[in-house]
């Protein structure tokens, strides 16, 4: 009576939800076919908080006893068909494959299959909720679904029709749907696989790992050893190539343990959601009432950010231009859908590079996929070995894809062979890689390539302190320009901003960084400014994630100024011999650095202040790759005092407001329109 009492909820449920609908049409799909099936198989989309109200003992069963409960939709369907009369050559209820596809389970702990406790309870069979970051798949191979047996003997009753029938079920190997050891239960003959009924579907294998294990990529360990496991996801029919690698996605699934694999804990995928991350709701209270005393200017705002930034590692004040151009890129990350014209990379000539790698380092920690990649390992894709038996090729992630919509902290060029260098270049033009899959490899006749997109910033530097290098450095013969000869031009060129950091420039004063480095000394987790106090790390992660997601769009003015110095600046920079020295990517460079520091003032709006700030910034680093040009910008010009008080920021304010003037008249005189600037051009 309870069994009856189910099915009668099952038709209930599926009436009122409409999968009974969804059946039929099923059914008439499968009925209007002329080829002939020996596994009919259905998807039932299934709301367990529903069923759960209109049936408990149905809710708990499915909740709990997925595979039992398959079972009774199984026979309500068969029911079904038989009834209506829906496929005129189905014969037997073990034809019918029901797969229940859950579209949540209950917020509660005991269903949620943490990665960080141990051990997994595989035994129970029963849906479990994961969330993870892809880091590796493989190609898409095929495995068998279904299958038709018959008896051997043809003197036995069961050695025609569809009495046999296997179908896959989670956590079953390919050998356990499909082997030559099945014996007939009527006469024990051995069974023959009738191999024309035989379906395939399509199976990928994934390894994601938890969001927490992103710690061992990001640089701080504390010091102290961990390890973390990457769990396997089983990909099949409907779910395949529905996850890409360096994404974040929520699974509902049944964990399963095959003794046959490298890693014996596995997950048959039922459901698979993108993860779409929370966007945080405001600021601190201190960045709050600062944004209101700087409001009568669009540049002590983010004047005042910048010199606080890190003052743990570096004395406030100092580094203002690398701390600035780090401030913008990472505000220009995002934590899904982020374009490639976003993306502002990096590079930093230094003569100290302790204390560089210390300010990347910690700000790659301020964005939810910030990576630090390990010399050990690939930035890009690469092919490794399938351990599961399956055929395909495994794709690994690589530091760029975990870094999806973040930052890819490369450490020093000089760490990198040529051949990486090289490919970090044509990466970065194209925001692109692809990976060639020899069909040898992959179990197949014909090569195939699999194309990602690269949706990071690249941070990097070259310390140019070491005694090989200085030998090496040769006099420049242009105005401004930075030897820049121990770096591939074409490398140089692909990072859209170059800085420079030696003792030379006006960023790097040497003596307040002594006193930093003795008092730290002294006492290492002392707060020593009142900076450090008043806009704390949290303070600066709440503000980078606020302002990051919001959505800005240019002003008039200041598109009509972005796109006059573009042009005005390609004008000038342009000769009959090598042509324009300004990258295709310059204006959506010029256009990302706009739109970073707008977000950095928590705009919506881009204004032509901004767009003076992405112009002297980039300005400064055409300078260092080619020398200056009648628009002459000083090395300092975006921080051209050191920021005591509130004078300095008049000062500045009032040194910004002439070069926007000096900036106008250029784009007046080199502009679009002007005697200079052909019809051509």
């Amino acid at each position: 009576m309870s069994n009856l009492k189910m099915k009668e909820a099952v038709l209930i449920y599926l009436d009122r939800s409409g999968g009974l609908q969804k059946f039929i049409d099923d059914c008439k799909y499968y009925n209007d076919s002329k080829q002939s099936y020996a596994v009919y198989r259905f998807n039932i989309l299934v709301n367990p908080s529903d069923v759960v109200e209109l049936d408990a003992e149905l809710g708990n069963r499915i909740l709990h006893q997925p595979l039992k409960a398959a079972q009774v939709f199984q026979s309500v369907c068969f029911t079904a068909v038989k009834t209506l009369s829906l496929i005129g050559q189905l014969q037997t209820e073990t034809q019918i494959n029901i797969v229940l596809k859950l579209t949540h389970l209950p917020p509660l702990p005991s269903y949620s299959l943490n990665f960080c406790k141990f051990p997994f309870d595989y035994t129970s069979q029963r849906f479990y909720m994961m969330q993870g970051i892809v880091i590796a798949m493989t190609t898409v191979t095929k495995y068998t679904q279904g299958a038709r047996f018959l008896c051997s003997d043809e003197a036995c009753l069961l050695s025609k029709g569809f009495q046999y029938i296997r179908v896959h079920v989670p956590g079953a190997t390919e050998s356990a749907t499909v082997r030559n050891d099945f014996l007939c239960d009527l006469c024990s003959s051995p069974l023959q696989e009738d191999r024309k009924f035989r379906v395939l579907g399509d199976k990928q294998i994934v390894e994601i790992i938890t969001t927490k294990a992103l710690h061992a990529f990001q640089g701080y360990s504390n010091n102290q050893p961990f390890r973390f496991q990457s769990l396997t996801i089983f990909l099949r029919d409907e779910s395949v190539n529905k996850m890409n690698i360096g994404n974040e996605y929520k699974i509902i699934g049944i964990p399963t343990c095959i003794k046959t694999l490298q890693t014996s804990v596995c997950i048959e995928a039922n459901s698979i959601t993108f993860c779409n991350p929370k966007v945080p709701s405001g600021i601190s209270d201190n960045f709050r009432c600062l944004l209101s005393l700087t409001a009568s200017s669009c540049w002590k705002f983010t004047a005042i950010l910048t010199s606080t930034f890190a003052s743990h590692i570096v004395p406030p004040g100092t580094y203002n231009l690398l701390k600035l151009c780090l401030l913008m890129s990472l505000v220009q990350t995002r934590d899904f859908n982020k374009e490639v014209e976003d993306c502002l990379d990096i590079l930093i000539v230094t003569s100290d590079s302790l204390l560089v790698d210390r300010l990347l380092n910690f700000s790659i920690n301020l964005v939810p996929r910030g990576i630090r990649h390990p010399v050990s390992t690939e930035i890009f894709p690469t092919l490794s070995r399938n351990n599961y038996g399956t055929g395909a090729v495994s794709i690994q992630a690589g530091s760029a894809l975990l870094a999806k919509g973040g930052i890819c902290f490369i450490g020093d060029l000089a760490s990198h062979k040529k051949d990486k260098l090289e490919q970090l270049q044509s990466v970065m033009e194209s925001r692109s890689i692809t990976v060639y899959i020899p069909g040898k490899k992959s179990g197949d006749d014909i090569d195939q390539q699999m194309t990602f997109p690269i949706q990071c910033s690249f941070w990097s530097f070259v310390d140019m302190d070491s005694s090989s290098k200085k030998n090496m450095q040769k006099t420049n013969t242009l105005i401004g320009q930075m030897d820049c000869s121990l770096i591939p031009a074409n490398l140089v060129e692909a990072f859209g901003l170059l800085i420079n950091c030696n003792e030379s420039s006006p960023c790097h004063p040497f003596l307040p960084i002594v006193q930093h480095t003795l008092r730290k000394a002294i006492d290492p987790e002392g707060l020593l400014y009142l900076a450090s106090k008043q806009f704390t790390t949290e303070d600066f992660e709440k503000l980078l994630a606020f302002a990051k997601n919001l959505n800005v769009e240019f002003s008039l003015e200041a598109e009509r100024m972005i796109h006059g110095y573009y042009l005005a600046s390609r004008r000038i920079r342009t000769d009959s011999i090598c042509g324009s020295k300004l990258s295709a990517s310059a204006l959506k460079y010029l256009v990302s650095l706009s739109e970073a520091h707008a977000r950095l003032n928590l705009r919506n709006k881009v204004l032509k202040e901004d767009v003076l700030i992405a112009a002297l910034l980039f300005e400064t680093s055409l300078t260092l790759k080619y020398g200056a040009t009648v628009f002459c910008v000083a090395p300092n010009a975006v921080f051209p005092f050191e920021l005591y008080n509130e004078e300095y920021l008049e000062q500045r304010d009032i040194y910004l407001a002439q070069c926007q003037q000096q900036l106008l008249q250029f784009i007046a005189t080199y502009g679009p329109g002007t005697a200079f600037f052909s019809s051509d051009e």
